[in-house]
């Protein structure tokens, strides 16, 4: 099992549980960005770099994934690209896409770009506070803990 990062829009709070993650319980955590950016030093901390285009990231971290895998994103379609692949998508919030779920939130996704297209002022997400970082590191978790073989 490795756990993918859908890394450019990925809030620092998220990378940061990611990276003590890693190291905890020997993950591999790979980064996907089409820029450079820090990373700590870790075996088990990685980054991809990508070009910069529409869906490159994305594109990329669905090639490389395997059945099983986590994938982190916000990014509605690539979940449902990873959950068609076999793979678990959790968002930086600490909702966990399912098979069960994926299509009325890309349904909702869709009639929200219906709706700004006609002009309906909709705002963007809240900064992530303390409930959501609590929210992602428990379902983080509970995904390590049932799906993750230590190779120890």
């Amino acid at each position: 099992m490795k756990v993918w990062v859908d890394a450019d829009a990925c809030p620092g709070v998220i990378k940061e549980i990611l990276f003590r993650v890693a190291d905890r319980a020997k993950i591999e955590v790979t980064l996907v960005a089409n820029h450079w950016m820090r990373i700590p030093p870790s075996p088990y901390i990685n980054l991809v770099s990508v070009s910069s285009g529409f869906d490159v990231a994305d594109d990329e971290i669905v090639k490389r994934l395997t059945a099983g895998d986590l994938v982190i994103t916000a990014d509605i379609p690539l979940a449902s690209e990873v959950i068609d692949k076999g793979g678990v998508a959790l968002n930086p919030r600490g909702e966990l896409y399912t098979e069960q779920n994926i299509k009325s939130i890309l349904n909702m996704r869709d009639f929200m770009d219906t709706m700004r297209a006609s002009g309906v002022q909709t705002g963007g997400p809240s900064a992530i506070g303390a409930s959501e970082k609590q929210a992602f590191g428990n379902q983080l978790d509970r995904f390590i803990t049932k799906h993750h073989k230590p190779n120890n």
